[in-house]
């Protein structure tokens, strides 16, 4: 009966996955049984000592007050800084914004230009909230699967074939959350020729695991690539991943002007400025040593090899290498039309990573949730020693699974 009150847009779309996870991990935990929780998407680092100093000197200093809605001038200014320093683009304070967080960024750019009856098209496997922040806005996600076969990532061909007239944005992820996939150069130059063509379109690139790229891989960003984009590029990023600053909420984005105009107008009538003294961590985090950023890295890619090795030698997973982010995504497609150890049917790869929290204490996120299975998302955003203990549960989980009845 409820429902009847409810948004339309709301009422169709599905709750966040990772979080739904993270909730059964909490439930599990408060009921004292053990888990290793392998589903977060966030460092397991603490917040660099310098970045966490500069948020208690704010306090003491007194800046608890509200902010310019777009953010203070000092850290759009070290933003526009760490776009031309880093990504070669061309602006300067007033071409950037500051959200609460990487997802008001999207949130805002989208409810800031959509209406019925648009298309938005998504590369799958995608970050959970992407469709579902499309269909809040009352426009039509258009999910185009990118398989194995192209890496995870959308090929000039597909995105071509996937454009209409109700075409508005297109959202790109690299690295890409769930896959680790990372666009190189060339492959962004494919999709810039695309684009080119098609004057309608808006793309919006999701940087947020910018730094985190293994093998000497050199980071490129779609407006960088193509600066003849730039003007109908929103290209955003934040402090979470890179700092270890989840908890802090800061985003950031720069892009043509009458958009972020439009996403300010917005924000000003929903949340107003960013946290006052998130915002002067954040000014730390990009102004001070980046030390951080590339021992986290080495961290994380040492995490990565242990993790390949240790899961492609389970039966019924197979792994390919990510090129960033810290997650792995593992096909489990061998698993399909098994029983668990427990008995229970595994007919889909939710079946599996539900069986695996149940039966074997280790919480992941099945592909699906992500737009493309059977997968598993594996963060391994823990130390060594959880992270072995969870690919040994799993490996016996498995070995129970392929090898029932043998």
């Amino acid at each position: 009966m409820s429902e009847q009150f409810l948004n339309r847009h709301l009422a169709s779309a599905r709750a966040s996955a990772t979080y739904q996870v993270m909730d059964r991990v909490a439930a599990r935990r408060a009921a004292g049984r053990p888990v290793i929780s392998l589903c977060a998407g966030e460092p397991d680092f603490d917040t660099p000592a310098h970045i966490r100093a500069a948020a208690i000197a704010a306090i003491d200093a007194g800046h608890t007050r509200y902010t310019q809605v777009a953010g203070l001038r000092a850290l759009r200014e070290a933003v526009a800084d760490k776009f031309r320093r880093e990504n070669g683009l061309a602006v300067d304070w007033q071409d950037t914004i500051v959200c609460s967080g990487g997802k008001q960024v999207i949130f805002n750019a989208l409810a800031a230009t959509l209406n019925e009856g648009d298309e938005v098209i998504v590369p799958a496997p995608y970050w959970v909230s992407y469709p579902e922040i499309v269909q809040l806005c009352g426009a039509r996600p258009v999910i185009v699967p990118c398989g194995q076969g192209s890496g995870f990532k959308l090929t000039a061909e597909a995105l071509a074939a996937a454009i209409t007239p109700r075409t508005r944005w297109l959202i790109l992820n690299s690295p890409s959350n769930p896959s680790g996939a990372v666009y190189r150069r060339e492959e962004l130059q494919a999709l810039a020729v695309v684009l080119l063509a098609r004057p309608q379109l808006l793309v919006l690139s999701d940087d947020i695991y910018e730094h985190l790229l293994f093998d000497g891989q050199p980071f490129h960003t779609l407006a960088q690539v193509e600066p003849r984009l730039q003007p109908r590029t929103l290209t955003m990023n934040g402090v979470s991943k890179s700092y270890a600053m989840t908890g802090w909420r800061i985003g950031y984005a720069t892009g043509p002007r009458w958009l972020l105009q439009a996403m300010e107008k917005l924000q000003g009538q929903q949340t107003s400025g960013a946290c006052s003294i998130a915002q002067h961590a954040a000014l730390a985090a990009l102004n001070g040593p980046q030390d951080f950023i590339g021992q986290a890295c080495e961290v994380f890619a040492r995490r990565r090899d242990r993790m390949l090795q240790w899961l492609n030698a389970i039966p019924g997973l197979h792994c390919e290498a990510p090129g960033g982010a810290f997650y792995v995504f593992a096909d489990c497609a061998a698993l399909l039309g098994r029983r668990s150890p427990a008995g229970r049917p595994l007919h889909s790869d939710a079946d599996v990573a539900a069986a695996l929290l149940d039966e074997a204490g280790v919480a992941v996120v099945q592909g699906s949730a992500f737009g493309l299975g059977p997968y598993l998302r594996i963060a391994y955003a823990l130390d060594d020693a959880a992270l072995e203990q969870a690919c040994a549960a799993i490996r016996d989980f498995c070995e129970a699974v392929m090898y029932a009845g043998d």
